[in-house]
């Protein structure tokens, strides 16, 4: 007996000793860069923090390098897969047992088995906004003292967590911190003033495409968190704190959405209040949760906020910090302590050390709390699963503001006189609401193969199955509820575990009047209010409120759909201007030097049979025609779209749209604007919102951006601003001579520059004069609106007669004298209701009515397009892109 306990005690004690030399072996970070993580004046750039993973996987057998995919500049994504040794010779499984218990399709008592065998998985990220550097650098940290540290509490974890360090954005932190360092003297570094965007196209909206998943970055991610892995727990880091702390951190304000699972906001508070405590005990004070900042849990489409909607924990910290020694500024508010910030922190120097401490502290507090709860977190993810499943699986009633104010209706108008509430009339008030059949959850979507634009409908699609929903296929035709739908259409239904998103992408949000006392301004939501990406898209979809089946086959998850069109034979075809990748046909037929025609009466493009071989690729719906007698020749335009220093986000996703619908534009910067000779150049000029100052804003283009001399050559010619008394009269050149502008969003007060008979419709009258009406009576965050449309003009064909649009307090017109009239300016879209709210916030909507939206002018020889709403807003409204595309041939 003493004999083998010696022996087994010598084995325990070899691999005590094993581990020990092994992590003296794991080399240190200023091994590798040749600083230590969180040096004043030093960051890593991503070249770097490659080869520093890459020496971790090497050298420690706690850790796995997975390469999940290229960006957008051709870089490879790496995720750090650390846990245990013997972990990690079982990934596969316990990634197998993660997707069972978060897709709930098995029994309670399966689901209590595979809890106590799995082991919880935890994502922590780093870098998805770069110029936020604490995010990346603490991951390089955290990476390297769970492949080297020994002390218990790190070994609880890797014996109990799988944990994903995932590097967010690796094209960002290459440029951010080469542009850091690039001054010799420390004393002028900054990571201010980076020329160009810090994602490709998106910038700081790389953090707004998680449901939506166009760029390839999020396309990633979106497969490790939703299809591959399916964490219980996400964490995203970010900057920065709100002066005077020194971290924000859940749990968050309300609003939360209202189709989260109850056990989600509780396991929020959870894991927030480990976090907290751990800041207390080890005496970093500056934390604050819920109203101490402005982020609430309502928004999809965050990296942290997409995965609520997938019963996942996301936690989103926001710490202060950079390598340039800064101070934590005095707010004497926030030196009372309260709930919401316990613990302030005083005045004091801050150094890079500090944040890279806490995000640290921040990070073993979430894993240590997930290793003690491993088996209650994999178990819960199940059981909200299986609450989804189960409330899709019968008569369900959703409760939202709209429903609450409508039982509260009832209760008034039964009440009468008495003013007496009794039981049986609250029951009554309740019922009348919230079991009347209308007034049900759907059970599921049906999106039928014979709509106007199937193409786009596959891709939104594919944008759910990206995110893990799962999609059935019609193999064959059916009906529901009397109406017949062909083979080949789409069901989505509700009784799945990720029901929330699949509600959330389908039916309208539902912002409630949120203000801090009656009579007060509103409180702006985090992002936006609605996005209903059905809506957005235009996708036409039937909502079945009772069960229903029929000849349907189960997509994978996460398999993406390909349209399947079929070729058709014939002299000449005709290609639907309603149809978005008709536009994409036409532009490869264009350059293939293949004649394309446009019919004047509804903008469908036509074709004869030279353009077989190229229709062949394009995988379009396409039809047998004739060509039409008063056919009209497309013809290429040389198209020019505006940006400025720096990048400009609303520029980038244009610039993207542009590529993936295969337009060829030409970027410009104020410079080329101002140097005139615009019309021998371009065709049709794009301004995005951001690009025109208000008809109050600046005179001059010269004040924008840092001094020529502070950055490199090759940038110089992006500086400057378009300015009233330089710009502006060569774009009015510009369009006198025949061009065409594009104005969107704010760049709509082009027109006002222009002296265009209109203005401002959202106003009031006070004492005389044109006051703007107050945010008290009238305020509409992003959020999506119904607008009618006049198709029958060229720029809106292919469009419908009612359209939803992307509005976030977006500019409203009013014509002025005898502006239509006269034949100058035509109305694209106004709002002919009172309540044109589809999905979101619109207070004081009744202001719309009969305001015009989108305008074009005759100036000159040429047109203005003056688009109010958001048309190309994050790359996400196809519904609108042809507003876009139409203006862009000759």
């Amino acid at each position: 007996m003493i004999k083998n306990y010696c022996k087994k005690l010598c084995f325990i004690l070899l691999l005590a000793g094993h581990s020990v030399v092994f992590a003296q072996n794991v080399p240190s970070p200023k091994s590798n860069f040749g600083f230590d993580i969180g040096d004043n004046y030093q960051l890593a750039n991503y070249t770097q923090t490659e080869a520093y993973f890459k020496k971790l996987a090497e050298t420690s057998d706690r850790v796995k390098l997975v390469d999940i995919g290229k960006t957008e500049f051709g870089k490879s994504q790496y995720m750090l897969v650390v846990s245990s040794p013997a972990n990690l010779q079982k990934l596969d499984r316990y990634k197998e047992i993660s997707q069972q218990l978060a897709h709930a399709e098995i029994t309670p008592v399966q689901a209590k088995a595979l809890a106590q065998e799995g082991k919880a998985v935890v994502w922590i990220d780093g870098g998805l906004h770069a110029t936020e550097v604490v995010g990346a650098h603490q991951l390089i940290q955290t990476a390297y003292e769970f492949a080297s540290k020994t002390d218990p509490e790190t070994l609880k974890i890797l014996d109990n967590v799988i944990i994903l360090f995932t590097h967010a954005n690796p094209d960002g932190q290459e440029l951010v911190s080469n542009w850091y360092m690039r001054e010799k003297d420390e004393k002028k570094r900054t990571t201010s003033g980076l020329p160009v965007l810090y994602e490709k196209y998106a910038g700081h909206d790389n953090n707004r495409d998680f449901f939506m998943l166009n760029l390839k970055e999020t396309q990633n991610i979106g497969r490790q968190l939703f299809v591959e892995w399916l964490p219980q727990i996400m964490y995203n880091h970010h900057q920065s704190g709100p002066a005077g702390t020194v971290v924000a951190g859940p749990p968050y304000r309300d609003p939360f959405n209202y189709v989260f699972d109850p056990t989600l906001l509780t396991s929020l508070d959870a894991v927030g209040a480990a976090m907290h405590t751990r800041m207390n005990v080890e005496g970093k004070p500056g934390y604050t949760q819920r109203g101490g900042s402005v982020f609430s849990t309502w928004y999809n489409g965050g990296l942290r906020t997409t995965t609520y909607f997938h019963n996942m924990i996301g936690l989103l910290t926001e710490i202060i910090g950079n390598p340039t020694p800064s101070e934590v500024p005095l707010v004497p508010s926030r030196l009372l302590p309260n709930s919401d910030s316990p613990n302030p922190v005083t005045p004091r120097k801050w150094y890079f050390k500090n944040s890279i401490d806490y995000s640290v502290s921040l990070n073993y507090a979430v894993l240590n709390y997930a290793q003690r709860h491993r088996d209650e977190l994999l178990f819960n993810i199940y059981q909200m699963g299986k609450n989804s499943i189960e409330r899709g699986s019968k008569d369900t009633w959703s409760f939202s503001p709209k429903k609450i104010e409508a039982i509260s209706n009832v209760l008034k108008s039964e009440k009468g006189e008495s003013n007496k509430v009794s039981s049986n009339l609250s029951k009554q008030a309740f019922d009348t609401v919230m079991k009347a059949p209308s007034n049900r959850d759907a059970r599921g979507y049906i999106l039928s193969a014979n709509q106007p634009d199937f193409n786009t409908a596959i891709k939104f699609l594919n944008a759910l199955i990206r995110t893990g929903v799962l999609v059935q296929k019609a193999t064959a035709p059916f009906s529901i509820a009397g109406k017949s739908y062909p083979a080949g259409s789409y069901v989505v239904k509700t009784d799945q575990a990720f029901r929330p998103h699949v509600l959330d992408m389908f039916e309208p949000q539902d912002h409630p009047n949120d203000f801090k006392y009656e009579g007060g301004a509103p409180i702006p939501p985090y992002d936006a209010a609605g996005w209903t990406l059905a809506y957005l898209m235009d996708v036409k979809f039937d909502r079945v409120l009772n069960d229903f089946s029929g000849p349907f086959e189960k997509n994978p998850y996460g398999k993406v759909l390909v349209a399947d069109n079929k070729m058709v034979s014939g002299s000449a075809y005709v290609l639907s201007a309603a149809q978005n990748d008709s536009y994409t046909a036409v532009n490869d037929l264009l350059k293939n030097k293949i004649v394309v025609y446009r019919a004047p009466e509804n903008g469908d493009f036509y074709v004869t049979s030279a353009a077989k071989s190229v229709l062949q690729k394009a995988n379009i719906a396409l039809k047998q025609a004739t060509l039409p007698a008063n056919k009209v020749k497309v013809a290429a335009g040389k198209i020019a779209l505006w940006d400025t220093y720096g990048g400009s986000m609303a520029s980038g996703w244009v610039r993207w749209i542009m590529e993936q619908y295969h337009y060829n534009a030409t970027v410009i910067y104020p410079q080329d604007i101002d140097a005139g000779n615009l019309k021998s150049k371009y065709d049709v000029i794009i301004l995005v919102g951001g690009a025109v100052p208000s008809a109050q804003g600046t005179s001059s283009g010269r004040s924008f951006g840092p001094k020529a001399d502070d950055i490199p050559a090759e940038y110089r010619n992006r500086l400057g601003r378009i300015s009233i008394d330089k710009s502006v009269p060569q774009l009015n050149k510009f369009l006198q001579e025949g061009g065409k502008v594009v104005t969107i969003g704010s760049s709509t007060n082009l027109a006002y520059h222009l002296n265009l008979p209109v203005r401002n419709a959202m106003v009031e009258i006070i004492n005389g004069e044109e006051k703007r009406l107050p945010a008290e009576k009238y305020y509409v965050p992003g959020s999506v609106l119904n607008v009618a449309v006049d198709t029958k003009l060229p720029a809106a064909w292919g469009m419908e007669k009612q359209a939803d649009i992307y509005f976030d307090n977006s500019p409203v017109f009013k014509l002025t004298g005898d502006a239509i009239a006269s034949g100058k300016i035509k109305p694209l879209m106004w709002f002919e209701s009172a309540t044109p709210l589809r999905s979101g916030w619109a207070w004081g909507q009744a202001y719309l009515q009969d305001g015009v939206t989108a305008f074009e002018a005759n100036v000159g020889k040429g047109k203005l397009l003056a688009f109010g709403p958001e048309i190309a807003f994050r790359a996400q409204t196809h519904g609108t892109f042809k507003l876009i595309f139409n203006q862009l041939y000759k």
